[in-house]
């Protein structure tokens, strides 16, 4: 009984101590919840703050941001691919350094996997890598200049037959230049954009001990076909051989004779040409084929027996101009840096050609020498020696699908042209000389 009232009575004083501590706090009530502001005391609250002025100062910023936006990188792209002027072509010539050749690009063109096309605004051109196959000769090392002037990853293959390392040497250092001492009529395997096949030697001394057109050339096509690249093939004039139409159009076949002491240059690039439509035609391959004209310029062989070369070295090294035959044969003469302009338009074209690339000015044997006299040596004498067999006659080409197709013509004249020739060679005649102590 005791147990049950003791228990009785902790339970009582427990209640007890409950009801107490109930009645010394307030009751709970839940907080009432904010009623979400009216429209009104919003628009007063972003005016009261100004926050409406900086919304509309932000929205102003990036309006006009966006509507500038594209002008400004039409006028940035413009400034950096465009010349002020038509000619797209400078040189600076010094008599310390040798002539640094600088171009500019005057379209904006893109190109993916040899497939070309105009650059939208904005949109930068894409980074081609190029292969130039006697890329250290005198047509090719200017070439040179002019895609890595661009912009574009140049590798040259040389294997220095008649290309002088001095001529690329300047861009050694360039991490988008690449030198490659090579032979073509050996394979090579490369991962390539475009091949701009120039390696063969060019001058009647050079290609009679050394003929290279076919193996060269059927060696860089295999090459175009497994990558899938643009291949260019470097024709000549002397595929018309002594022509019996003049001027000599592209539809023209020519008058070859295939078994003279020329053929070996003239057939060769005849049987390149056959074989770069061949694989046009049969494998797919996309070709561009342009037929050169007499070319001059500063980095020619000093000897290699071509007329425009030898009247310059003879008339500085006061030797007697050699003129063969009776001197009223006929060429036609253009500066490399018109060659090397039509060579890039050729290539980012979309015609396949072939495309005569030369200048349609013609000029006997006789009116050369008295041009080279004029400009280096009025009392420079000419000498008459037997002509060579197999000598064109005339040569002259008609550009006429070049202007149409291309939108190319040559611009530098004979008489503007070769001063530039003539200060290189000065260069280097000197330094020649210098070196046997004379």
């Amino acid at each position: 009984m005791q147990s049950l009232y003791k228990q009785a009575s902790l339970n009582h004083r427990r209640d007890e101590e409950s009801n107490n501590q109930t009645l010394a706090s307030p009751p709970y009530s839940p907080k009432t919840l904010k009623h979400p502001r009216s429209l009104p005391r919003s628009i007063s609250y972003l005016i009261k703050e100004q926050r409406l002025l900086f919304i509309l100062v932000g929205i102003l910023i990036g309006s006009t941001f966006f509507i500038l936006q594209p002008s400004l990188t039409h006028l940035s792209s413009d400034a950096y691919v465009s010349s002020p002027t038509p000619r797209t072509y400078s040189f600076v010539e010094s008599v310390t350094n040798r002539e640094q050749v600088s171009y500019s690009n005057s379209r904006n063109y893109g190109s993916v996997a040899g497939k070309v096309g105009r650059v939208p605004v904005g949109i930068g051109r894409r980074r081609l890598r190029i292969v130039v196959t006697g890329g250290g000769g005198f047509v090719g090392s200017h070439l040179v200049d002019k895609l890595i002037a661009r912009g574009d990853d140049v590798i040259v293959i040389d294997n220095f037959f008649t290309g002088r390392k001095e001529n690329v040497m300047h861009h050694f250092g360039n991490p988008r230049f690449e030198l490659i001492r090579h032979d073509v009529v050996e394979p090579i395997l490369l991962e390539v954009d475009q091949i701009y096949h120039l390696a063969c030697p060019a001058s009647p001394v050079h290609y009679k001990y050394n003929p290279t057109n076919v193996m060269g050339t059927l060696n860089m096509l295999g090459l175009a076909k497994r990558i899938g690249a643009r291949f260019l093939l470097t024709s000549t004039s002397e595929v018309y051989g002594d022509p019996l139409q003049h001027p000599q159009k592209e539809t023209y076949w020519g008058n070859v004779n295939p078994i003279g002491v020329r053929s070996c240059y003239d057939e060769g690039k005849r049987t390149a040409e056959t074989l770069t439509m061949d694989y046009h035609r049969g494998a797919d391959v996309e070709v561009r084929i342009a037929r050169i004209f007499n070319t001059y310029g500063p980095r020619m062989c000093l000897d290699d027996g071509r007329v425009v070369s030898n009247f310059v070295a003879q008339a500085i090294r006061k030797q007697p101009l050699t003129v063969y035959g009776d001197g009223k044969q006929t060429r036609s003469f253009q500066y490399v840096s018109d060659l090397v302009d039509g060579l890039v338009a050729l290539m980012e074209g979309e015609h396949v050609g072939p495309f005569n690339l030369g200048n349609p000015g013609e000029f006997t044997m006789l009116e050369l020498a008295e041009v080279v006299k004029e400009v280096i040596d009025p009392s420079a004498r000419i000498e008459f020696r037997p002509n060579t067999a197999d000598d064109p006659h005339k040569r002259k080409p008609d550009i006429t699908r070049a202007k149409e197709l291309l939108n190319w013509e040559p611009k530098i004249s004979l008489r503007d042209g070769l001063p530039r020739m003539v200060t290189d060679f000065q260069n280097r005649i000197l330094n020649e000389n210098e070196g046997k102590g004379l």
